[in-house]
């Protein structure tokens, strides 16, 4: 499943794929796989993203319009 709110997340706080894989702690390849929707992303990696991001995890997976 592609997460296009990731990739939206990301360029609108002007964060490259590698701050973010940094942030994660894994390589910018994992997150371009994530962000892509190559591979899942992990439940770990969706709550860590949703507090960086301050946003539910409901609106980064999609579910959700609120915030």
């Amino acid at each position: 499943m592609y997460f296009q709110r990731l990739e939206d997340l990301r360029t609108d706080a002007d964060k490259t794929q590698q701050e973010i894989a940094d942030i994660l702690h894994c390589k910018r390849e994992v997150y371009r796989r994530y962000e892509k929707g190559i591979h899942e992303i992990p439940v770990w990696a969706v709550i860590e993203l949703a507090k960086y991001y301050h946003v539910s995890t409901d609106y980064l997976l999609g579910l959700s319009d609120k915030r």
